[in-house]
């Protein structure tokens, strides 16, 4: 009797076991890396992308309302502060290209390691200026420390220009 007990237990942990795996196999079907890779760079371009195109009214011209939030609105919030942003005219001219530039890189994938490491300053300044934004901060610097730690992946230019040297 505990015999056949023990053998139904057995034979009702295989059954679910193989579930499990087909379950599993199934989600990485579908859980690809490169599609993986591919997702979290557009993930981390898309915010940075959204927030740069509106600090511009044409090439190389800045918005007068990206000016005024470097100059008085955004501050760094460190011990002894907030402090004001030290040539806020620079510091938002900066910021904004890099908003437009580094998301383009993410989406090529052209020197994507790079381009992470730079949003994920971006992001470290940005929680320094918004502290209460730290939820979504958190989102993007997982994303960037993803992509910087596991590469772009197979759909990328990096990965192209990689082969094609090799």
């Amino acid at each position: 009797m505990a015999l056949e007990r023990q053998a139904a237990r057995n034979a009702r942990r295989q059954r679910i076991g193989g579930l499990v795996d087909r379950v599993n196999a199934a989600i990485r079907a579908i859980a690809q890396p490169s599609l993986t890779q591919l997702v979290l760079r557009f993930g981390l371009a898309v915010p940075f992308w959204l927030s740069g195109v509106k600090k511009w009214d044409g090439f190389l011209q800045l918005n007068d309302v990206a000016v005024l939030l470097f100059s008085s609105e955004f501050q760094l919030h460190l011990p002894g502060g907030p402090y004001a942003f030290p040539a806020p005219e620079v510091v938002a001219f900066v910021v904004g290209s890099a908003e437009i530039l580094l998301p383009i890189l993410l989406v090529l994938g052209l020197a994507t390691r790079l381009a992470a490491l730079g949003l994920l300053v971006m992001t470290l300044v940005i929680q320094l200026t918004v502290p209460d934004g730290w939820p979504i901060h958190l989102t993007w610097a997982a994303m960037a420390l993803g992509i910087m730690a596991w590469g772009p992946g197979r759909l990328s230019l990096d990965h192209w220009i990689g082969r094609r040297r090799g």
